[in-house]
């Protein structure tokens, strides 16, 4: 893969090991910035804790959850820790309190948790799902919120889980809230996820270039967007793109 080179300047630059942590693996998506060679974990580390959180026990297993939840899908990379953490910076812009930031990080990180029950048959379907199949897909924010709605701790990481396939023009499920019935958080993760699904590799397709996503969520904005993500959005560029240029080792792609 080729993929958005602009902040690398050679392809052999992906064979030498992070410069924060030393790993050199061609399991782990690497970018250089600012002339530094890092890997994906070490970057999203570095974003969470610019976003105001600590890594905690509790932290570490909840995001070990995701990573196996990804694995599950065959998402590219860690995936839910992706959108968390970047779904923070955005979150950055409207939330002050550690607690809120942390309940966003972890619902974002947790959002597909309800696809634990959808059948591998469904879930991992190459085609389109029939209408029957649809519904059941459909009930996996429900099913997410249910796991979660228990725990007083967790309650807008929770709406997140709910909320994270609803539009801001109400066309969106399980239930088609509008607007702001929309929490704030599920609404900044929904850019960051579309920005995440557009740019990164998918089975059925090669990621798009960052500028191509960004032109299509700002075309969104009113309608599947909350234009003040969409601003929040814009105001990350930079890391964003930085984000979307993290590729695989070359070798790894000849395997």
């Amino acid at each position: 893969m080729q993929k958005n080179l602009s902040a690398t300047s050679e392809a052999d630059s992906f064979v030498t090991a992070c410069e924060e942590c030393g790993t050199a693996s061609h399991e782990r998506q690497y970018v250089r910035i600012l002339n530094r060679h890092t890997c994906e974990h070490c970057l999203l580390d570095s974003r969470k804790r610019s976003g105001g959180l600590e890594t905690e026990p509790y932290e570490k297993f909840v995001e070990s959850l995701a990573e196996a939840l990804d694995l599950r899908e065959k998402e590219t990379g860690l995936h839910s820790k992706r959108v968390a953490t970047h779904t923070l910076l955005l979150a950055t812009h409207h939330y002050k309190k550690v607690t809120d930031l942390r309940e966003v990080y972890w619902g974002s990180l947790l959002h597909d948790i309800g696809k634990i029950g959808v059948p591998d048959a469904i879930l991992l379907k190459p085609g389109k799902l029939s209408d029957e199949e649809w519904k059941i897909m459909q009930e996996h924010p429900r099913n997410g919120h249910r796991i979660l709605q228990n725990l007083p701790f967790l309650s807008m990481a929770s709406n997140i889980v709910l909320c994270h396939e609803e539009r801001f023009d109400g066309s969106g499920y399980p239930a088609g809230l509008k607007g702001e019935e929309i929490p704030l958080a599920a609404r900044l993760f929904a850019v960051i996820d579309t920005l995440d699904a557009m740019t990164f590799d998918r089975p059925y397709r090669k990621g798009l270039p960052f500028d191509t996503a960004k032109a299509e969520i700002i075309r969104m904005a009113g309608s599947q967007f909350d234009p003040r993500a969409v601003e929040s959005f814009l105001r990350e560029e930079q890391a964003l793109r930085e984000m979307t240029d993290m590729e695989y080792p070359a070798a790894h792609f000849g395997k």
